[in-house]
């Protein structure tokens, strides 16, 4: 009896381990990860209006405290302030910068113009692996403004003329 008793208790803890380990399902209203998806379910209007709203709600993070992990206006890290504001249009992000610079479609900066919602990414180690993201609001022939979250304060709006994000700069992307 305690063996079958002790079993079961097993096979119980087993299921409730295998469930909590389970991926999460989004809801399916939202769009998954990648630019052919974005792009291919969504109409130029609507992507302008998406474009639109998020540059928007990127504004008025403006000024919200830096938190490593943070997703809302209490702290953001860099990628949780991206994520968050794709989320707000369903639109499901990974929350992570290197991860997020491997969605959509990389920019030759040379050729493409950057638009308002493309993101930026930069490097502040040795080998450029990119650890940081920011979203673009403004760009001109010289400059690209974008906001982000930085360490030190928060989210800020910044430029691509700033030294330091001129020197640090790795790649942009366009997810629609």
């Amino acid at each position: 009896m305690k063996q079958l008793l002790r079993f079961s208790m097993t096979i119980v803890v087993i299921m409730i381990f295998s469930y909590s380990c389970a991926p999460k399902n989004y809801s399916s209203t939202s769009k998954k990860i990648g630019y052919k998806e974005i792009k291919s379910s969504t109409d130029k209007k609507k992507i302008e209006k998406i474009v639109q709203s998020v540059v928007e709600n990127a504004h008025k993070a403006l000024g919200s405290p830096y938190k490593y992990g943070g997703t809302n206006t209490k702290g953001f890290d860099c990628s949780g302030l991206i994520i968050t504001l794709f989320k707000q249009q369903d639109i499901i992000l990974p929350h992570n910068s290197l991860q997020l610079s491997k969605t959509g479609v990389v920019l030759n900066i040379k050729k493409d113009k950057v638009n308002k919602g493309d993101l930026v990414f930069f490097s502040n180690n040795k080998n450029k692996t990119i650890d940081h993201v920011g979203i673009v609001i403004d760009t001109s022939d010289e400059e690209i403004k974008f906001i982000h979250s930085s360490t030190s304060k928060g989210v800020i709006v910044s430029s691509t003329k700033e030294p330091y994000y001129k020197k640090n700069f790795v790649q942009a992307n366009r997810l629609f």
